[in-house]
């Protein structure tokens, strides 16, 4: 019988520290890009941040709103799809950013962020 895959976020990612002779394990970090929605029964190809509610470095939980976008029918606040901090914010404020794109990542202190 094969081996079953788990998927990324289930993996684990090992790490040994010898340095003081003991062993360490850690969950592997998964940062969470924030993108674009397509909103549902609003016909859109893209949005205008209007402001950002949290700053880089700032604690979310998930659900929470994180940034104010525009359509040319309605203004709404995006909620966090995770919790965590906000890593990065990719689209300033006053920027117009199609649907799909990405506006910031959310994960733990000291991940990484992927590159786009």
């Amino acid at each position: 019988m094969a081996a079953r895959r788990a998927p990324k976020f289930e993996r684990f990612l090992r790490t040994h520290a010898c340095a003081c002779g003991a062993h360490s394990w850690r969950e592997e970090s998964i940062v969470t890009s924030v993108r674009v929605p397509k909103t549902g029964g609003i016909p859109t190809t893209k949005v205008i941040v209007i402001k950002w509610l949290k700053q880089v470095g700032d604690a979310i939980q998930s659900g929470e709103p994180i940034v104010e976008l525009q359509t040319d029918k309605v203004n709404y606040e995006l909620d966090a799809p995770a919790g965590g901090v906000l890593l990065a914010i990719v689209a300033k404020e006053d920027s117009e950013v199609p649907v799909g794109d990405l506006l910031g990542h959310i994960g733990q202190p000291g991940d990484v962020i992927p590159q786009s």
